[in-house]
């Protein structure tokens, strides 16, 4: 049934509707209009009778491009030129000749603010549709502006703009109304139009006419000075907290402030504008004096017009080999091996590399664009207007920068209507600008003798808590948001930069004054404690890319890391003491429990749970942090900056860099991270145009630096030749400190203190009951439901490699041996005993194999996936920065396991697992894979828990070199106490336990006795019966079995016992694993002090592990799965120990 209420919407008109072309109804409507405003009458403007109702229409038909892509109506005004003959016109009669508050002004100058409104061009684009707007073109709206700002810099058109304004802002504030805030709303709106309209680009080959468009910010400049706009201006911003109507216009205000000085730089204003066309003039005739040196040092010889022709030969000292009947085949591979000839037709082969001048003829890949800047843009000012500006700036330093800012910020984190998100954009980029201009006239200043006029208080709103909070705070959003503003980032850099430049300077032994010093020692500490700071400094470098950020985005982020790394200097140097650092953590959020198929659906949404932060306070140093910077990505960052050490503006860009790299080649020693070819050529192309540079001590500085690094470069491939093929791979994840001259700190002897590792996340565990290898398949299921089904292949290509590695080795071995005896009883007694395991020689060859991670998924993978780690473990894989093998030397460099601070973990397969444990291990693997184990209906995560974390050594004096370092317990005196008491306890049991045990059995010789007398009667009972002697267990942890008494005991009872896959479980014991697992695992294995009670049965198993395809169930001569215990690895007691039953 069809409701009428209903109404159907069909897109066909919506599509007609874009379709129709306004042009032909609008164009005769809007010249009409435009001929009733008036006209000129002997050279006078005579207006119309109707003058006050065409202004309404023209603004009626004006808003008909709000839904209008092609801007029709606005395309019309321009071709009818209603601002330059009518608008202005009327402007100049009415408010021009005193008529401030005539009606017809204040229309007019709505208008002329409606049509100067800026285009956005990135959105206007977005909103065009592809096919209907396919024809769209804004260039010459873009050209309409340029005139429309032309004709509004008239003499004339600005003072009675202001004219206009000028009545609002003299009534009493109980008097004023809304109307006329609007009115002084309109006219700051069009003088921010005109701010916004570029420049054309300075070109001396225009005509004069279109030379003019090259210099209007000049002329605008100048109008405003001239017609008072800009006290207005600064009145506003002065008076901002005081006045409500001023208030609501500091935004407008601060808009126009950005778009005047982001043409100019600071340091161009600090100078006297005097002096400033002679220094530009010695500027350019040095550079041009430096590029005519360089042009000839490689300039063409007199027989450049003649051409040239050079032949250069391939391998010329290599002799050709005598030609035979086979070689007549290869031919080509003949010439191409031998020596042979190449004609070069360019000149500057004489002087140039060969290989350099047959590369410029080859087709090179065309590189992705490089963005200067998105932020600041280039006007050529004249002096005049450069004085303005100055004054403006001396002016809104001394009395608006604080009242102004505390405005705007107040506004903001009151989230007012009128805050938009670029207006935080601009406000960083203002206050930066300010702050690096005061720098610089209290620099100036100091230098002529008197700086008392540019004191800390003018900009003393920079300096609180409130300001720097709400920069980090912007930058945090700007790195969240996606996509990231890089832009906005950019300005919050350089704000930064600069208020660590003003805290540097407050704190500098120049002021006398020990309340600024004060402030600028609590400034420092809050900055190093905070944190936020020194991880954006690092991170900034870290995450650059060429073409994603912009070249000013480079600079900035070498501008903080070098002002950050200067200023922590030497704060470390003069009040340097126990500081720390704190570091926040989100928790992760726990998701609502899956509901089941009975469960139904809730009533009510459940509000997720908020993520609570975790704040860890590590140990600050210096020292630590400058190692951080020792990163492989960062040197990238640091390389791709000094190959444009051509356009550096001045040689203060070259001595950051430079500083930089000095830090990390010389202060961390990692030379090894500058060991590449891209790197080595960059180095060769600097020295090749050292000749050319200024006679300044940061380019020596560099040259020094490079001949540095060139000379351990080719120390370290002496030493390693090796690394002539390592130099053409990165040197990411610490592989540069095989090659540099850093050496790890030694821990000191005396620390045992422990703290919780909190670098990686929590392990899990299968909860108890389970076998080993029911354990592994819900391992397998829970990384399967976690579609991580690439995890476990993986975990098999290694198992498959150790399998064929050590399965190479033990033939190799063994099949010497038996080609080496001639005895058929003792190659008969050879094969027997390789039934039950390799021979002890072939089991000294295996070595540890430490898995190579072959992406950086996988080493996330192995590092944080608390799933795949327990597979690991179950696979007896161990961890290798645990110290739970002892190494020697050389094999630490090897495996690089001096890194107890490593960003990942690095796991290996032990040298004593057999591989037919681990061929076990895969089969079990595989058959999981292709039939997953049976749950019951649960799902495999609900089978795990979390496991205690591992636990490392904590150093006094340290400080973390990562981001994930464990935290520190401040809470001293509880600690202590709980310490004091646990201590107290252990006593006391002790004392108990000794007393106890003396009364009880007297003289210890004569107990170790009656013992072993008891042993050896009940042994020979045992096998008087015919069952099996209960013992000791000879694999105890406090006693080794003897080589030669034990071996036939051992034999027999492995032929004996039934296969119980529980023990495979037990051959292995993972020595991270927590002080209640090592307690578990404890009751299986008695103590050596006292008779063992007699074992009990295996219990049986949910699931057997299948036989292997080359084993057949028999009961004469079975081979069981699990190794025998004489080649399995039980790391106890952070060694690795490797039992020697076999050995005899």
């Amino acid at each position: 049934m069809d409701d009428p209420d209903v109404i159907e919407i069909s897109s066909n008109e919506s599509e007609a509707e874009h379709s129709f072309d306004r042009r032909p109804l609008l164009q005769p409507v809007i010249s009409r209009v435009v001929d009733a405003l008036g006209g000129y009458e002997g050279g006078v403007y005579r207006m119309g009778d109707e003058i006050n109702g065409c202004l309404k229409d023209l603004k009626k038909l004006w808003r008909k491009d709000d839904t209008d892509d092609e801007r029709t109506v606005a395309r019309i005004f321009w071709e009818t030129r209603v601002m330059s003959n009518d608008l202005i016109p009327i402007l100049l009669e009415t408010a021009g000749k005193g008529l401030v508050e005539d009606k017809r002004a204040i229309a007019c100058a709505d208008l002329m603010t409606a049509m100067t409104w800026p285009i956005d061009m990135a959105e206007e684009l977005k909103e065009l549709d592809d096919e209907l707007d396919k024809g769209t073109d804004y260039t010459q709206l873009l050209e309409s502006h340029l005139h429309y700002k032309v004709a509004l810099l008239k003499p004339g058109v600005m003072q009675s703009l202001f004219g206009i304004v000028l009545p609002p802002l003299a009534k009493p504030p109980k008097e004023r109304q809304e109307r006329d805030g609007q009115i002084i709303s309109v006219v700051l709106h069009l003088v921010r139009n005109l701010a916004f309209i570029k420049d054309l680009p300075f070109n001396t080959h225009l005509s004069a006419d279109q030379a003019e468009f090259s210099s209007l910010q000049t002329k605008l400049i100048r109008a405003l000075s001239d017609t008072h706009m800009l006290q207005l201006l600064l009145t506003i911003a002065a008076n901002t907290e005081k006045d409500p109507l001023l208030t609501s216009w500091n935004t407008i205000v601060l808009e126009i402030f950005y778009l005047l000085f982001r043409g100019v730089k600071p340091s161009t204003l600090t100078n006297d504008q005097v002096k400033q066309p002679a220094e530009t003039l010695h500027r350019l005739l040095a550079a041009e004096e430096r590029t005519k040196r360089e042009l000839a040092r490689k300039a063409n010889s007199r027989h450049s017009r003649f051409g040239t022709t050079i032949a250069v030969k391939f391998n010329p000292n290599k002799k050709a080999k005598p030609t035979t009947e086979e070689d007549n085949a290869n031919e080509a591979d003949s010439e191409v091996s031998s020596s042979r000839s190449f004609v070069l037709h360019r000149q500057q082969a004489i002087t140039s590399e060969s290989g350099n001048i047959m590369d410029i003829t080859k087709n090179r890949a065309a590189k992705k664009g490089t963005k200067v800047d998105e932020l600041a843009r280039e006007d050529h000012l004249s002096v005049e207007a450069k004085t303005t500006l100055q004054t403006l700036a001396i002016e809104f330093t001394e009395g608006c920068f604080n009242p102004f800012l505390a405005s705007l910020l107040k506004d903001i984190r009151s989230e007012r209507a009128k805050i938009t998100e670029k207006d935080n954009l601009r406000l960083l980029f203002v206050t930066k600008w300010f702050l690096e201009f005061f720098l610089g006239m209290r620099a100036k200043a100091k230098s002529q003798g008197g700086e008392g006029r540019w004191n800390f208080g003018l900009i003393a709103e920079v300096t609180e808590r409130t300001w720097i909070i709400w920069v980090l705070k912007r930058m945090r959003e700007a790195v969240e948001e996606k996509p990231k503003q890089w832009t906005e980032l950019q300005t919050g850099i350089e704000c930064l930069t600069q208020l660590l430049l003003l805290i540097d300077t407050m704190s500098s032994a120049d002021i006398a004054d020990p309340v600024l010093q004060e402030a600028a020692d609590v400034l420092q500490q809050q900055i190093i404690y905070n944190g936020e700071v020194l991880d954006i400094a690092f991170e900034s470098l870290r995450t650059y890319k060429t073409g994603t950020q912009s070249l000013v985005y480079l600079d900035s982020s070498i501008y903080l890391a070098y002002a950050l790394l200067r200023m922590l200097e030497r704060w470390s140097k003069t009040k340097g003491g126990d500081v720390y650092v704190r570091k926040k953590k989100a928790k992760k959020r726990r998701g609502p429990k899956g509901l089941g198929e009975d469960d139904g659906i809730p009533d009510a949404e459940e509000e997720p749970a908020e993520e609570q932060e975790v704040v860890h306070e590590t140990m600050f140093t210096f020292e630590a942090f400058e190692m951080k910077f020792a990163h492989a990505e960062i040197t990238h960052t640091l390389l791709t900056y000094l190959a444009r050490y051509k356009d550096f503006a001045s040689s203060e860009n070259m001595r950051r860099v430079v500083s930089l790299m000095h830090r990390q080649a010389v202060r961390a020693k990692a030379e090894g991270l500058f060991f590449k070819v891209s790197t080595l050529h960059l180095f060769k192309m600097i020295l090749a145009d050292q000749k050319s540079f200024p006679r300044e001590q940061p380019y020596k500085d560099l040259v020094n630096l490079i001949t540095f690094l060139l000379r351990q470069f080719f120390k370290a491939l002496a030493e390693d030749s090796f690394l002539a093929v390592e130099a053409f791979f990165p040197k990411n994840r610490g592989h540069w400190k095989q090659f540099s001259s850093w050496e790890p700190e030694k821990p000191k002897k005396n620390e045992k203190k422990t703290v919780e590792d909190a670098r990686f996340p929590p392990d899990v565990e299968v909860k108890k009951g389970y076998s080993w290898s029911d354990q592994l398949g819900i391992t397998i299921a829970s990384l399967v439901e976690a579609d991580n089904t690439e995890l476990v292949h993986w975990t098999k290509d290694i198992l498959t490699v150790v399998i064929a590695q050590r399965k190479r080795i033990i033939d190799e071995t063994d099949n010497k041996d038996d080609a080496a005896s001639d005895d058929d009883d003792d190659a008969e007694a050879t094969r027997l005993l390789r039934l039950k395991g390799p021979s002890s020689e072939a089991m000294g060859k295996i070595t540890d194999y430490l898995i190579p991670y072959l992406s950086d998924e996988q080493a996330d993978a192995a590092t944080k996936n608390a799933h795949l780690k327990l597979l690991f473990r179950l696979c007896k894989f161990f961890i290798l920065d645990e110290g739970k093998v002892q190494l020697l030397p050389q094999q630490q460099v090897s495996h690089g396991c001096n890194k107890p601070d490593a960003d990942e973990l690095e796991w290996y397969v032990p040298a004593g697992i057999t591989p037919s444990d681990l061929q076990s291990t895969l089969t079990v693997i595989e058959q999981f894979l292709e039939t997953p184990i049976d749950l019951e209906g649960k799902k495999a995560s609900e089978l795990l828990g979390k496991k205690r974390r591992r636990r490392r050594r904590q150093k006094r004096s340290s400080s973390p070199e990562s981001d994930d370092d464990a935290a520190l317990d401040d809470d001293e005196p509880r600690k202590k106490k709980k310490e004091k008491k646990k201590k107290e306890k252990e006593e006391y049991k002790s004392a108990q336990f000794i007393e106890d045990s003396d009364a009880e059995y007297g003289d210890i010789e004569a107990f170790l006795e009656k013992e072993k007398a008891m042993r050896e009667k009940a042994q020979q009972a045992a096998i008087a019966s015919g069952a099996q002697p209960v013992i000791m267990k000879a694999h105890g942890t406090k006693k080794r079995r003897r080589k030669a008494g034990n071996a036939s005991q051992n034999k027999k009872r492995k032929a004996d016992e039934p296969t119980n896959t529980t023990e495979h479980t037990n051959l292995v014991d993972d020595a991270a694993e927590s002080e209640k697992d090592r307690d578990s695992s404890a009751d299986e294995e008695p103590q050596a002090q006292a008779p063992s009670p007699p074992q009990p049965r295996p219990r049986p198993l949910h699931k057997r592990i299948p036989m292997l395809p080359n084993q057949q169930s028999s009961d004469d001569d079975a081979v069981e799965i699990v190794p025998a215990p004489s080649t399995t690895v039980a790391p106890r007691r952070n060694r690795l120990v490797i039992s020697d039953d076999d050995d005899s």
